[in-house]
């Protein structure tokens, strides 16, 4: 009997933390060197978290210059995983120019955010977050077919909204 109450008790216990899964989040490029001034904001596209790559962004055509670079995003319960699965190249060089992950939350979703070395072949040395954002800038570094980046993320318990 107290076998089963125990079984229960962990049952019914919420569990720690959270996960992305489920969550819905808008995916993002931008280029700029002050951020109300941006060179480059793409077009967002909006997704909820699930099996398999959300993202596979290719190029939408130039604005001042600038382009976006193919890249395939897969978002995983605590983990994100970027490649580039077309094309060779270099990021533009500026203060900002990478990717913004906008999931639909009002608390702070990211309680911790690294980069896994294990996964990871860019040199990746800026990535924060705030609220419900994630901003990983990869601001001149190289890109191409063996290029990867992954992200362990520690979720915060916020509700889906």
């Amino acid at each position: 009997m107290i076998r089963w109450l125990l079984l229960a008790a962990l049952l019914a216990a919420p569990a720690a933390g959270g996960a992305l899964d489920g969550r819905l989040v808008t995916f993002n490029v931008e280029t700029w060197d002050l951020r109300e001034t941006p060179l480059l904001v793409a077009r967002g596209r909006t997704v909820t978290v699930g099996q398999g790559t959300e993202f596979g962004l290719g190029p939408e055509g130039f604005t001042g210059g600038l382009d976006v670079v193919p890249v395939a995003v897969e978002i995983g319960p605590t983990r994100i995983e970027l490649s580039y699965p077309k094309g060779i190249g270099r990021f533009y060089g500026a203060r900002f120019n990478g990717y913004v992950l906008r999931f639909e939350t009002d608390c702070a979703l990211f309680e911790k955010v690294a980069v896994d070395p294990a996964g990871t072949t860019m040199k990746v040395t800026e990535v924060w977050a705030e609220t419900g954002a994630l901003y990983i800038n990869v601001s001149g570094l190289g890109y191409g077919p063996e290029a990867t980046l992954a992200l362990d993320v520690e979720v915060a318990d916020c509700p889906l909204s």
